[in-house]
């Protein structure tokens, strides 16, 4: 499986409620788009201290390279990320291929 992997770091003038936005509609994504094929994501619980500010992380699972390709211009992609924007501080975006 290819995995997307993203952190987001919030902006501190982001609400709670703006927040909740943002993770209910990236929730959404995987059934509004048929590529995607797994789907996770939690906050970071970490005791280490090493976060740097970044709060949440979500996992992208796609078959293959051409399903993300479809993803990543999808209209709904696109329509997350306007709701995304106002809120976002800085993002972190990690894919790789799972080995086993």
């Amino acid at each position: 499986m290819l995995r997307h992997v993203v952190l987001f770091k919030f902006k501190d003038s982001a609400t709670p409620a703006q927040i909740k936005e943002v993770e209910d509609a990236f929730r959404k994504l995987p059934s509004k788009v048929k590529e995607v094929k797994g789907f996770e994501w939690g906050t970071n619980n970490s005791p280490e201290g090493l976060a740097q500010g970044f709060t949440h992380i979500f996992f992208v699972s796609f078959e293959s390279e051409a399903a993300r390709e479809v993803y990543l211009p999808h209209p709904e992609h696109k329509a997350f990320v306007k709701v995304l924007e106002p809120t976002l501080d800085k993002v972190l975006v990690v894919d790789y291929w799972t080995q086993e």
